[in-house]
């Protein structure tokens, strides 16, 4: 359960230390100071998301807005804070649609994953030296592209972590390190989750471009309903870089990932690989990917629970748990502007992992979406998402459908 905090209870501790440090005495003076001179941002997002999929009673719709208000201080000897409130909620009464884990309408209308919520987003306070920095409280925590570590910024309640982290940043080496003892879920409170969690990633530029090795060492115990403890070991490597003029640019990028999972008393083993070439000939984008989350023999596949899901394998949202057969992602993405707006359109083919699974085709799907950026602070955009099942068991046609708009301030 989150603790109502004010602002100067979690910023005024670290500056009276800050101050201490010092050599004139803190005074209650010289903290107003710092507070009065910190800066207050927002965020406030509007959206429309429309669910049509086979086998559901209805179709479900949702109308929310989520409200993010910020404050962070300013910086005495290298120290600062930061806090940030999250408040969620239904509009005009539109609010057709099933939340399992709160209990919103179970089982009548597809998840549409936004419940109405009110909480302490972030957190925390921060010390930082030259490269260094330690940052103590929830925070969000994303490493790389999110494909393992992200906020899950698509949804109205995003991810954060009640963490410890420590990053040092240099012109070629860079090395992180987050000890997590709460994951804040996208559910509100309803889905938090006590855990042990030790996140590393390591950095270093090299002549071609960014290598990465990273160790996500995951685990929790209340994962289920029996209570069990589930452990997610993760060991990988990614490669990134581009080549090129602004003229002609190819990208490139390549990633492989080794897993052991126990489940309660089960164990697996999978592994993971990822492949993308890319070209921009402006005004356009292309890239073409390989995504393979892989299979132990059938019984599991490959998972990381988390990821910002919704970037990957599809907008549709219907591969945000690995099947048991593996997945492997074939895909294809154009973009480029239209007017003031940009646009984008993908296609996957989804297949289960070869040699694991009887029925390999998992189905298809077109992605589409507009984005207008009226000013750096104000956008809007329409997305859509069609999902073809494959032949596999279990697996429905679901088209999605989103209108936002969005103002920061």
């Amino acid at each position: 359960m989150d603790t109502p905090f004010t602002i100067k209870t979690i910023l005024s501790a670290p500056l009276i230390l800050a101050l201490m440090l010092e050599t004139q005495p803190a005074s209650a003076e010289n903290i107003a100071n710092v507070l009065e001179e910190g800066k207050v941002a927002g965020d406030v997002r509007l959206r429309f998301e429309s669910v049509d999929q086979d086998g559901a009673a209805d179709d479900a719709n949702a109308h929310t807005v989520r409200t993010l208000l910020g404050y962070r201080s300013a910086s005495i000897s290298g120290w600062s804070g930061f806090m940030e409130l999250e408040h969620s909620q239904q509009v005009g009464g539109v609010d057709d649609y099933s939340l399992p884990v709160t209990v919103l309408n179970p089982g009548e209308y597809p998840v549409i994953a936004d419940p109405e919520t009110t909480e302490l987003d972030q957190a925390y306070v921060r010390y930082q030296n030259g490269g260094m920095s330690v940052q103590a409280g929830r925070q969000v925590i994303t490493f790389d592209d999110h494909r393992f570590l992200g906020h899950v910024g698509w949804r109205q309640d995003r991810q954060t972590f009640d963490a410890l982290s420590m990053n040092y940043g240099a012109e070629e080496f860079s090395l992180a390190y987050s000890y997590v003892g709460q994951r804040n879920r996208i559910f509100a409170e309803a889905a938090d989750q006590d855990s042990n969690d030790h996140l590393i990633n390591g950095k270093v530029k090299t002549p071609l471009g960014d290598l990465v090795g990273f160790a996500y060492l995951l685990e929790t115990d209340n994962a289920s309903a029996a209570g069990e403890t589930h452990v997610h070991d993760t060991y990988g490597l990614r490669f990134t870089g581009q080549r090129g003029t602004d003229g002609l640019l190819f990208s490139y990028a390549l990633s492989f990932a080794t897993q052991t999972a126990e489940l309660g008393t089960a164990s697996f083993d999978a592994d993971y690989l990822f492949a993308e070439a890319g070209l921009t000939l402006p005004p356009f984008s292309f890239s073409l990917s390989q995504e393979r989350l892989g299979s132990d023999e059938g019984q599991y596949g490959f998972a990381t629970p988390l990821a910002t899901l919704h970037r990957f394998n599809g907008w549709a949202d219907v591969f945000l748990a690995t099947p048991k057969a593996g997945l492997v992602d074939n895909y294809l993405s154009i973009s480029g502007p239209l007017g003031t707006s940009k646009w984008t359109l993908a296609w996957h083919d989804f297949e289960a992992q070869e040699g694991e699974a009887e029925v390999s085709d998992l189905g298809q799907e077109l992605d589409l979406q507009l984005v207008w950026a009226f000013t750096d602070k104000l956008s809007a955009g329409l997305k859509y998402a069609a999902y073809q099942a494959g032949d596999a068991v279990g697996l429905v046609d679901t088209d999605k459908f989103w209108l936002w708009t969005s103002i920061r301030f």
